[in-house]
């Protein structure tokens, strides 16, 4: 996808949720309607692809990505779309005048280190998120608390929790270490084969032998590196994809165990229940109030 502009938002107070569900296109026929936008809208794509315009600018969004649009705007579709997609609506601070606009910047723009402690985020207005599975758990969460509660001021800290949570998937994420050169590829290097294997069954001795080390040499350098054990993190990896097929999904829980590298559902239950403090039947059912609108 093509760089965007960032939005730069303060966080000292929530954002205001106003609503949110998950859209599932009737056909391969359906175009979004067009409408005046009048709030912020998040999009955020688990399948197919979304040819949608804000004024005279068409997007295509693909599954993996997302969307922030700006108010006000003329939003519609300009191409049939087959896609599955999360959006909420919400308000950046008490009103939409100019004191309350999140500044736009140009990506050159964003030339200082972000800090973690600052009590602002930046987003870029279009992106992939590199965890689409968080994504989707907080987004069914936020449709689950909105029905189940009907709370505002919790509804508005689960909305800012899930921007905020995309702010540091792309910004913040990576080890907080003093690792330098060598050490920092092989760190990155893990990652990304625990990311390539994660469906598959994946053993310490394995990703060692992959990288030329003994178990030993690898399981202490991770654990130096993340502050998580390796076997750790990639048991909490998997429980992550587990945890979005078990919310956005039908899939009985035996395959989501065998999806994620695991031949017996015992097992799974048992690993499941270890992470989460819930059986897998326990956490889908919790999340099971799902609003669904063709908007």
């Amino acid at each position: 996808m093509e760089a965007s502009d960032i939005l730069e938002f303060q966080v000292d107070r929530p954002f205001h949720f106003n609503w949110a569900g998950k859209f599932e296109a009737p056909d391969e026929h359906w175009m979004h309607m067009s409408r005046t936008l009048i709030d912020f809208e998040l999009i955020v794509m688990t399948k197919g692809t979304l040819y949608i315009a804000a004024d005279k600018e068409e997007m295509v969004l693909q599954a993996g990505e997302y969307a922030i649009i700006c108010p006000p705007c003329h939003q519609y579709g300009y191409r049939p779309s087959d896609c599955t997609f999360y959006w909420a609506h919400f308000v950046y601070h008490d009103g939409m005048d100019d004191q309350n606009a999140p500044l736009h910047l140009l990506p050159s723009q964003v030339n200082a280190p972000v800090n973690a402690e600052d009590k602002k985020i930046l987003l870029p207005m279009r992106g992939s998120l590199p965890r689409l599975d968080r994504i989707t758990v907080l987004m069914k969460q936020i449709q689950d608390c909105d029905r189940k509660y009907r709370n505002v001021s919790l509804n508005d800290f689960n909305i800012s929790a899930i921007l905020c949570e995309i702010y540091s998937q792309l910004y913040l994420s990576g080890a907080r270490t003093t690792m330098k050169g060598k050490k920092v590829q092989l760190y990155t290097d893990i990652i990304d084969y625990i990311s390539w294997r994660i469906h598959e069954k994946i053993k310490v001795s394995e990703i060692a032998a992959y990288f030329g080390y003994n178990e030993k040499y690898i399981t202490t350098f991770f654990k130096k590196a993340s502050g998580l054990p390796l076997k750790t993190y990639i048991l909490n990896q998997k429980m992550d994809i587990a945890k979005a097929m078990l919310v956005d999904s039908n899939i009985p829980v035996s395959q989501v165990g065998y999806d994620i590298g695991f031949d017996d559902n015992h097992n799974f239950s048992v690993a499941f229940k270890k992470i989460t403090g819930q059986s897998p039947t326990e956490y889908r059912d919790s999340y099971a109030q799902q609003m669904l609108f063709h908007e």
